[in-house]
């Protein structure tokens, strides 16, 4: 079986949270997702998620700190994803390799159909959103 390790960015403002749709073609296609991606060969979480964010978003990011690990099997693969609570530093957050992207109040969080992994993210999004540690 297949493991892929990832990191994914929270990103807050103003009182919600970014939010990204995946590409339709490929695994979890069409799905929500906090934007990141996979981890490369002795690189940490933090330094794949400052990377990805500018790869695929065109933005400078910081890292403030780890929110939680999710493991996850989905169907032909387990995924291992660190969810870090960033900031966006520069850029407007361009979509290079999504199809649209949100910024979600905490009312907005379940509209959308995010992929499995993400769901347990929410959870902590939440209390981010209501103003808690």
């Amino acid at each position: 079986m297949k493991a892929i390790e990832v990191a994914a960015a929270v990103i807050i403002e103003e009182s919600r949270v970014f939010a990204a749709q995946r590409s339709p073609i490929g695994p979890l296609g069409g799905k929500w997702e906090f934007p990141g991606g996979k981890l490369e060969a002795d690189e940490s979480a933090g330094d794949a998620v400052v990377r990805e964010l500018l790869e695929e978003l065109g933005t400078v990011i910081v890292v403030r700190r780890a929110l939680m690990t999710v493991h996850h099997q989905y169907p032909g693969f387990f995924i291992t994803m660190h969810a870090l609570l960033c900031e966006r530093i520069e850029g407007d957050l361009v979509l290079t390799e999504h199809q649209q992207s949100r910024w979600l109040s905490k009312d907005e969080l379940y509209t959308l159909d995010w992929a499995e992994a993400d769901l347990p993210i929410l959870v902590v999004v939440e209390e981010l959103l209501d103003g808690q540690p």
